[in-house]
């Protein structure tokens, strides 16, 4: 990862702690979990061993994503670019009727080494769930499956989920360097007071195949 990158990096993962969970998501985005911990692993975050094999720990080249599916939740869904917003917090997907889940642009692509870092909601406003409702129930070894620009596809197999209050969001977890290809799924979740939602839910996994 270059340092340009590692730089934002670190500024997204305070801003959801500012923006992803905030009186914000009434306006243009939906939620992110408390029961600190872990949800459906052992362990309590990335620690523990991410199911990658040897023939992928290097991983693909460059892609962006452009669909996800995630077949024990539910999830199929495009996948939409995000960046950081005028403000400096990180962009969430619009509350809409179609919504969509969407990659954070300055993380590697899926599949690349690093941790790719795609944002979905779990509510979107008057339209009801979103397209992340269920992600807390994912369960170790679980598969996701991410669609390349190039025709690609990239396999995950979840390694953890935690759930974890805004105010402790693991910024180094989630966007740290590591030396292998992963993913990281975020939302919101937790006790919801109005708009807001008191915690983070986020979905730890390694990639474990790919296919052309």
């Amino acid at each position: 990862m270059t340092p340009v990158s590692r730089r934002a990096f670190s500024a997204a993962g305070l801003a959801l702690l500012v923006a992803g969970c905030g009186k914000r998501e009434a306006e243009q985005q939906g939620p992110i979990s408390r029961r600190e911990g872990v949800t459906g692993a052992q362990g309590s975050g990335p620690e523990g061993s991410p199911p990658v094999v040897a023939d992928v720990s290097r991983g693909l080249g460059r892609s962006v994503p452009v669909r996800l599916s995630i077949p024990a939740v539910g999830v199929d869904t495009p996948v939409m670019r995000l960046g950081l917003a005028a403000d400096g917090t990180a962009e969430v997907p619009p509350l809409a009727a179609d919504d969509r889940a969407g990659w954070y642009r300055y993380s590697p692509t899926p599949g690349e080494v690093g941790p790719a870092v795609i944002l979905g909601h779990v509510t979107v406003g008057r339209y009801g769930d979103g397209v992340f409702r269920h992600l807390a129930r994912l369960r170790r070894g679980e598969v996701i499956v991410v669609r390349r620009k190039d025709g690609t596809s990239a396999t995950f197999a979840v390694h953890a989920v935690r759930t974890v209050a805004r105010a402790d969001f693991p910024v180094e977890d989630v966007y740290g360097d590591v030396g292998r290809p992963e993913l990281r799924l975020i939302t919101c979740g937790g006790p919801r007071t109005g708009d807001e939602y008191r915690d983070n839910v986020i979905v730890f996994a390694g990639l474990s195949s790919t296919a052309s």
